[in-house]
């Protein structure tokens, strides 16, 4: 479980295929001895389990291992040496849920539209996968790449999202361009209102088919 609070941003060093896994290295900011082995790691939004980890002229480094669904349903398809990605460790009981609750788990690949700047902000347009565009509402939560964000304004499958100068500065998003795409998990409860919405109906129905007994 995440908040969608970047902790620091790491740069891919390596991607190795094994069969249909990838494994991953990842650099970053982490003391080495507070990575464990097991641990949940949010990798530009997924929930990615290390594998191994340790340090190396001076930098601090884990690994992890993609499977074949996450490379579909995410962008770590395209990681490649040298690739900035948002890392957020998991949450523990006790710390500060600034954000929202953020699970890891991808819904979709969203794509940016376009990029306002302004007074040192950045406005963004982002188009959802047709099938998820449900799901988001204008003042609701969004993750994309890892990121808590709230969403500024919705138009059909396209939303708008406003990051200031803190925001573009800790994370990636300060280099992002229009065509970029992003990872995409829609908020938990938006989720499940939305799936109860759809069985209530089919349930009141059945009910007022079934028969009565005195």
């Amino acid at each position: 479980m995440f908040t969608g609070l970047v902790s620091d941003v790491g740069e891919v060093s390596s991607v190795e295929p094994r069969g249909a896994l990838r494994r991953v290295r990842v650099l970053c900011s982490y003391p080495s001895e507070s990575i464990a082995l097991g641990a949940s790691i949010a990798c530009g939004g997924p929930c990615l389990t290390v594998v191994g980890s340790g340090i190396a002229h001076g930098k601090s480094w884990f690994d992890v291992d993609i499977a074949a669904e996450t490379l579909a349903r995410t962008t770590a398809a395209t990681w490649k040496r040298g690739e900035q990605i948002n890392l957020e460790r998991s949450l523990k009981i006790g710390d500060e849920l600034g954000g929202h609750i953020v699970t890891g788990h991808i819904d979709g690949i969203a794509e940016i539209l376009s990029i306002e700047d302004f007074d040192g902000m950045k406005r963004f347009w982002i188009r959802a996968p047709h099938g998820l565009s449900r799901f988001i509402a204008e003042k609701g939560s969004v993750s994309l790449d890892g990121t808590s964000l709230t969403v500024n304004s919705v138009k059909g499958d396209a939303f708008s999202i406003l990051l200031i100068p803190h925001t573009l500065h800790v994370t990636t998003w300060g280099g992002k361009r229009a065509g970029d795409a992003v990872n995409l998990e829609v908020d938990l409860m938006a989720r499940y209102a939305a799936r109860l919405s759809e069985t209530a109906p089919a349930k009141v129905k059945a009910e007022a088919a079934a028969p009565s007994y005195p």
